[in-house]
């Protein structure tokens, strides 16, 4: 029986949610969906995923921010059952994980990077098909399919074979097929990496919706865009969890430290700045140079990074900005946050 049938609110079936005071900080309702502590997974001597701490609120979109080979896919892995920790404790929606992941499949939605969906088939077909394996009732699966053809948009389509979609279209379809159950849980391992803006913004679009009647979305991503628009984001690097909080908290963590450099010769200004004592992080953003540095180097930066520039006959102003997410990935990820960890390990 589905959710509705059984007069129960969506999405929450399970009684046992763990309270946490690192889920309620910026949320309404403070449940935790997801709790991890000290996660870890071992390949050989290869460390994947080193000693996680993870609070996931509940009804909320958490984002997984970090680089390919970050330890993304190997967390969210363990995390909904598929792979043994090699150390530490999950508990995901109540239960027990790995010891109770057969209980848990029952409950969760997991979309992988790459379409894994039936070319052959056409998009009913596959629909069809993932409701029987996910145990949807026979007595609702029409309607379940046909709700989802009209939300998702393939209402003109639904007699289409999967492999003739768009990129777009076959994430939007690999969705629907995620959700089919209703599951409380829905794990997205970079979904929108190969699909165009537009399709990325309707994609989004649709996640918040299901955040909106009570879906919990886990969300890997290694696109600043996509992070902006989490409630909650980790950052991972190197297996390592080392940044944690709302896009806000995380950005205003490092006001007065990102400056603005406008130069007639953008390119020689670069070169400059990166030599300066304290910079942590330079890229060009069109004729301009953005400059992050670091916290002791903050409060003097802007008159060091003009004085450099005057010496070498640059033409430039240099002001302050605001933070993005860019760079609070760059201070947690760049050569200053390694030191930083090998200063602490020695």
């Amino acid at each position: 029986m589905s959710l509705r049938e059984k007069g129960l609110p969506p999405k929450r079936i399970l009684s046992g949610v763990a309270r946490s005071a690192g889920c309620g900080a910026d949320a309404v309702n403070a449940d935790c969906a997801i709790r991890a502590r000290g996660l870890t997974r071992r390949f050989g001597a290869l460390v994947a995923v080193d000693r996680v701490d993870l609070d996931v609120p509940a009804r909320r979109v958490y984002g997984f921010l970090g680089p390919n080979g970050s330890g993304k896919s190997t967390t969210i892995r363990m995390l909904c059952g598929l792979l043994t920790p090699s150390a530490g404790d999950i508990e995901v929606l109540g239960l027990q994980i790995p010891e109770q992941a057969e209980a848990l499949r029952r409950h969760i939605g997991y979309m992988t990077q790459k379409f894994s969906l039936f070319e052959d088939l056409t998009v009913r077909e596959n629909l069809e098909f993932i409701a029987a394996i996910q145990g949807v009732p026979k007595n609702t699966t029409r309607a379940r399919i046909d709700e989802l053809i009209g939300r998702y948009h393939f209402a003109d389509r639904q007699k289409q074979l999967a492999g003739t979609l768009s990129g777009g279209q076959k994430q939007r379809l690999a969705l629907a097929c995620a959700v089919i159950h209703e599951p409380e849980l829905l794990f997205l391992d970079e979904p929108t990496s190969a699909v165009d803006p537009e399709s990325r913004r309707d994609f989004w679009e649709k996640l918040f919706e299901l955040a909106d009647i009570g879906t919990t979305i886990l969300v890997s991503t290694h696109l600043m865009d996509e992070a902006e628009r989490c409630h909650r984001l980790a950052v991972i690097d190197r297996g390592r969890l080392v940044a944690d909080g709302t896009p806000a908290a995380l950005t205003g963590a490092l006001a007065g430290r990102t400056l603005l450099v406008h130069a007639d010769d953008p390119r020689g200004a670069q070169r400059v700045v990166a030599s300066v004592p304290g910079v942590l992080g330079v890229a060009q953003v069109g004729a301009a140079v953005r400059v992050l540095v670091a916290a002791a180097a903050a409060a003097n930066a802007a008159a060091k990074i003009e004085t450099a520039l005057a010496a070498a006959g640059q033409r430039a102003q240099v002001a302050a900005t605001a933070p993005n997410l860019e760079d609070v990935f760059v201070a947690v990820t760049g050569a200053d946050a390694r030191a930083a960890d090998a200063e602490r390990a020695a």
